[in-house]
């Protein structure tokens, strides 16, 4: 049986670690080279790294930060963030990144999530999915959860899967920041639907949280922020626990 993975997420804007909720009331969490170090020596699985309003302020992913955090860890590394093209996916690979995260420019041109798989392999390709629900339907949000859209979130998650992504990270607007757990039932539909990992992302605040979402939501990883940035929750001891409860982990 496959492990299941933890994963920090550093959500960087201005060179800094930040984390809000819902997507807003930002708060600084710390020098993201420091925390990734940190993650990396504490046992995590993977890191994300999403350069948070690169697409908003039409600009390119900070890759010399992106080389600073790739020195520092030993794991496998995501970077998103104002990518939309081949050029600053061969930017980021070269800086460092293992996988390149794709939103909003994957919604605008779907084209390119094949364009990228085919030139640097769907195991490089993630496409991240913002959804809220809006009357009772998960709809597909852009530019940092701020464009509302009409995209249906398990329509486009079976098209990225066909087009070539090799995973889906999926996060829950209404969960975000919350720590309230994930989205689990969305998260369940979404395990069904495609035949690709989905990484849960938005509302860790417990332990058991990772529990249910690996359980009940079918999640082939969890990812989150605040309760690993603040200290709130210890890898090592998240890890542990969820071996116990007989949920596949590398301990």
């Amino acid at each position: 049986m496959l492990t299941k993975r933890i994963i920090p997420c550093l959500d960087v804007k201005n060179g800094r670690t930040v984390k809000g909720v819902n997507f807003v009331n930002l708060r600084d969490a710390g020098d993201p080279v420091e925390l990734a170090k940190r993650y990396s020596e504490e046992g995590a699985d993977e890191l994300v790294f999403l350069d948070i309003s690169a697409t908003e302020e039409r600009r390119k992913t900070l890759a010399d930060l992106v080389l600073k955090v790739a020195e520092a860890i030993d794991i496998p590394f995501t970077v998103g963030g104002g990518i939309s093209s081949v050029d600053d996916v061969s930017i980021l690979l070269q800086n460092g990144a293992d996988k390149v995260a794709i939103n909003s420019a994957a919604v605008k041109d779907p084209n390119l999530i094949t364009e990228l798989s085919t030139a640097f392999g769907s195991q490089c390709i993630v496409i991240a999915i913002d959804s809220k629900q809006i009357e009772g339907d998960w709809k597909v949000h852009l530019v940092g959860g701020k464009v509302p859209t009409e995209l249906d979130l398990f329509h486009w998650a079976k098209e990225v899967e066909r087009r070539g992504a090799g995973e889906i990270l999926f996060t829950s607007m209404d969960h975000d920041g919350t720590k309230n757990g994930f989205a689990n039932k969305a998260l369940s539909i979404l395990s069904e639907l495609v035949n690709i990992p989905i990484i849960a992302s938005g509302g860790a605040g417990t332990i058991s949280h990772f529990t249910n979402t690996f359980k009940e939501g079918k999640a082939d990883a969890a990812l989150a922020a605040s309760v690993f940035h603040f200290l709130e929750i210890k890898i090592s001891t998240l890890k542990q626990t969820l071996s116990e409860q007989g949920i596949p982990v590398r301990i």
